[in-house]
């Protein structure tokens, strides 16, 4: 099979391979789009309970064996002190050049067993890196469920569920036949669901409290029932997600699910890594949507620092991948996450321009997720000049706005109002963008999270850490 060398060598460059992809939208796959409806199906993360079902979207990478720990100790840029059985992490990987792969979350089962939960650059890296090292580790793989399965049976290796919103400690109370542990952020206790004992991780996606369970998939529809008739008989309305509403979660707590992977470029290690990605995996099908557009693919990279993520860095251990780079931009200036606040008549009126005939409309918004590219990048202007990127967007029906995630100049403060370009500035290969023409956005810099519940009420993390 070609690799992702191959690919490239196709193209003047990688930004035209990604740009042209013909992957077609992002898909959350499976999961129903809608049980009731997505405006509703947001609000109950914020009003009463929602229950998310996130079986099937993520990949998932088993790693136990004698140098489990230091294995991904060296490729991850965090800590492993302290990280005791049954806590959790959030894990990031850097490459040797410092710019971020991307993102999992990673639980700690045994002394020798972990479980990492996430997007495919991750599983991806672990992969190739285990086997790049000669680590003494073993890598059970189970990717994300197809796309679009047509109708055939999917299987994984685990279910996995969370439920959230103010109501759900009555939930989680009725389900476990009492009260439950009082479990701390980001740790692993054991409850009940009806005759199961469970893993539950304390999290919560969209700022709200909750809890994520998982478990062998051939109980998944107990589980799911099980969970559904406690709600019922606690009295409380618990929402079913669909996969519409699902993705516009982070746009709520501050998360970017999908920075592009900065691995097109550098010698040695990442030479070896293209040479080794397929064709079809993600790095090489994926695909970059927006106004953005440059012939150098670094200058969509981003690093630990501009994500929020330079607190996790583990400065004290020997060594691990990409350490000596991120030394070199520890305490320079660095872009910071923001939430830009798109303004409602600009918006309004990009959508108006569908329904003028004789025109060329501006790029379609869809809602609640316009989900045309694997990566966003698009440009955010003051002055005429480019100072930030926005990178994830959406519509949150509890804030009546249309938001994004994206990284903005130091000097740029909440409050600023800036113009986000939208659309692309040219017809590109991608199946999943129509003609049309670019628009100017008014956008007003937010905190990140955006959710006052998540900045003010999460455990210390990179939530309630910002620098804006």
């Amino acid at each position: 099979m070609p690799s992702l060398n191959d690919v490239m060598a196709q193209h003047k460059n990688p930004v035209e391979m990604l740009r042209n992809s013909k992957i077609g939208m992002y898909v959350y796959p499976v999961v129903t789009p809608e049980f009731q409806n997505w405006r509703d199906e947001q609000k109950a993360w914020r009003d009463t309970a929602v229950l998310f079902d996130q079986s099937h979207h993520m990949d998932e990478v088993i790693v136990e064996g004698p140098q489990a720990t230091e294995f991904l100790s060296y490729h991850g840029i965090n800590s492993f002190k302290n990280f005791d059985l049954n806590r959790a992490k959030h894990f990031v990987p850097v490459t040797p050049n410092g710019h971020v792969i991307g993102d999992h979350i990673i639980f700690r089962e045994r002394e020798d067993k972990y479980i990492l939960v996430g997007r495919a650059p991750t599983s991806n890296w672990l992969m190739f890196a285990a086997a790049w090292g000669k680590w003494n580790v073993r890598l059970r793989y189970d990717p994300r469920s197809p796309s679009r399965p047509e109708g055939e049976r999917v299987l994984r290796e685990h279910y996995r569920f969370q439920i959230q919103g103010p109501d759900a400690p009555k939930i989680f109370e009725k389900m476990n036949g009492g009260p439950i542990p009082d479990i701390k952020f980001f740790h692993v206790d054991w409850i009940n669901i009806g005759s199961k004992k469970v893993q539950a991780l304390r999290h919560g996606m969209s700022g709200a409290p909750g809890l994520e369970v998982w478990g062998p998939y051939k109980d998944k529809d107990y589980i799911h029932s099980t969970i559904l008739q406690a709600a019922r008989d606690a009295g409380v309305k618990l929402v079913q997600c669909g996969s519409r509403a699902y993705s516009t979660n982070t746009l709520e707590s501050g998360w970017i699910p999908s920075p592009l992977p900065g691995i097109y470029t550098g010698g040695g290690m990442l030479k070896d890594y293209r040479d080794w990605l397929g064709s079809e995996m993600y790095e090489a099908a994926g695909a970059i949507g927006g106004s953005y557009v440059s012939d150098n693919i670094e200058d969509y990279y981003v690093n630990p620092f501009e994500l929020g993520y330079d607190f996790y860095i583990g400065w004290k251990k020997d060594d691990f991948v990409g350490k000596a780079a991120l030394e070199t931009m520890k305490g320079q200036p660095h872009r910071k996450k923001v939430t830009f606040e798109w303004n409602a008549e600009d918006v309004v009126n990009v959508i108006a321009s569908a329904f003028r005939p004789g025109e060329i409309p501006y790029k379609w918004i869809d809602f609640p997720q316009p989900n045309y590219a694997s990566t966003s990048a698009d440009m955010v202007m003051k002055d005429g000049k480019m100072v930030g990127m926005s990178m994830f967007n959406g519509y949150s029906y509890n804030e009546r706005c249309m938001l994004s995630l994206g990284v903005v100049a130091p000097d740029v403060q909440v409050g600023d109002v800036l113009t986000l370009k939208w659309g692309e500035p040219e017809q590109t290969g991608k199946t999943s963008a129509e003609q049309h023409r670019q628009a100017e956005i008014r956008v007003r810099v937010s905190p990140t999270p955006y959710s006052a519940e998540a900045r003010e009420n999460y455990a210390d993390s990179w939530r309630t850490k910002s620098k804006v």
